[in-house]
């Protein structure tokens, strides 16, 4: 997969170290993971972890979260009464400076609702979900329904039966178009594109590049196939509400305060937490080095510790990588232990290198670049032809 690439640099404060120092060569992206069955297991990689990274402090979780909504108020202040005192020539720089910003300091907020889900924020479960439910109903999100999805997500990660989100299909499976967009640059842009501005809330609606159900599948379905049981059902269905409740609020802010005040102070922004959200999401189970499994018990189907390594870890730069809380460069060790609070996240993965060995994937690539070349290479599946089970991307049309 080319020469060896190296982590980009920066610091952060204790407790948001980076997970991969500039200078560890050996961790990079260097070919094609290794799919043999790993000679470690969880329990050896858990030894390897200091015992504080498993703490989940309330008041710690706290102060990342006031963190981001101290952020938010200021962002809100600057829009709504500093940015219409500026020139015209400024204000079309300053809206798009806001907006990236704005989007920054809610995606932060996203990822603080999403260790609500996994239980990592508190060690007391109904906290969790109070906090997780209010901040991602704050962004538009069905708490439960996707904290059920996205459980099930790592329940079954690199799974190409039973993976919740970035499927991919094998190339029997493509649609007739896949020529036309994916064969050219102008079609793998616009898909791209397309993907960042709207895989989200298609994915939530109708489970857009999620895992193929007998019927259709939706996020605000509680009887759909992605969920089960009463009490699962019942949670859907007050996420539901919890969406509409927000969606009738904004409705009566853009009724006081404008339809374009709103749009532009909280509409535009949510467009950057999602597209982010999509962006960091398919860079994290979408690379060329990284394999997909198929069947399960086999010597070379599908199991759960294989398919949680199937993951990579990316550089996003200190100030995004601070921003999402270290979800973009620590998500190898996210998917080995979900419940482990994000603030011990890069100390555990630097923990976990020496034993996870070639088996850790980490790509200093540009995201960018990283973007434009899963875009271009990652455009279905195929088996290994030596090893049954494993399959690889392919972009052969």
């Amino acid at each position: 997969m080319g020469k060896p690439m190296r982590a980009g640099s920066g610091t952060m404060p204790a407790g948001e170290q980076p997970a991969v120092a500039a200078d560890d060569a050996d961790v990079t992206a260097l070919g094609r993971a290794p799919t043999d069955k790993p000679p470690f297991t969880l329990g050896d990689i858990k030894r390897a972890i200091p015992p504080h990274c498993f703490e989940r402090s309330v008041v710690t979780s706290f102060s990342y979260l006031l963190r981001d909504i101290a952020a938010a108020a200021v962002l809100v202040h600057f829009a709504l009464a500093v940015i219409p005192a500026l020139p015209a020539p400024l204000r079309l720089v300053a809206w798009p400076v806001y907006w990236a910003a704005q989007g920054c300091a809610l995606g932060g907020a996203w990822v603080i609702a999403h260790e609500c889900g996994h239980h990592a924020f508190s060690e007391h479960a109904l906290l969790d979900d109070a906090v997780g439910f209010a901040l991602h109903t704050a962004l538009l999100v069905p708490y439960f329904s996707w904290k059920h999805s996205h459980r099930r997500h790592h329940s079954n990660s690199g799974s190409l039966d039973r993976d919740e989100v970035f499927v991919p299909r094998r190339r029997s499976e493509l649609p007739p178009y896949a020529r036309r967009v994916h064969g050219s640059a102008a079609g793998r842009l616009a898909h791209l594109a397309v993907q960042l501005a709207l895989g989200w809330p298609l994915y939530l609606a109708c489970n857009a590049a999620g895992r193929p159900y007998p019927r259709f599948a939706s996020h605000y379905d509680p009887f759909a196939p992605i969920f089960s049981g009463l009490r699962e059902r019942a949670q859907v269905l007050l996420s539901d509400a919890g969406v509409l409740a927000a969606a009738l609020a904004l409705r009566r802010l853009a009724a006081a305060l404008g339809f374009w005040t709103v749009a532009r102070v909280y509409g535009a922004p949510l467009l950057v937490v999602n597209a982010w959200l999509v962006l960091v999401t398919y860079l994290q189970h979408t690379d060329p080095a990284v394999p997909r499994y198929g069947g399960g018990g086999g010597a070379g189907g599908w199991d759960w510790l294989r398919g949680a390594l199937a993951t990579v870890d990316r550089d996003y730069g200190a100030v995004l990588n601070r921003a999402f809380h270290n979800i973009t460069d620590t998500h190898v060790v996210h998917h080995l232990f979900p419940s482990m609070p994000h603030y011990h996240a890069a100390e555990a993965t630097r923990a976990i290198r020496p034993v996870l060995g070639e088996y850790y994937r980490f790509d200093a690539t540009p995201i960018a670049r990283a973007a434009w070349r899963a875009a271009k290479e990652c455009v279905y599946v195929e088996p290994d032809g030596r090893r049954e089970g494993v399959f690889w991307y392919d972009n052969k049309l």
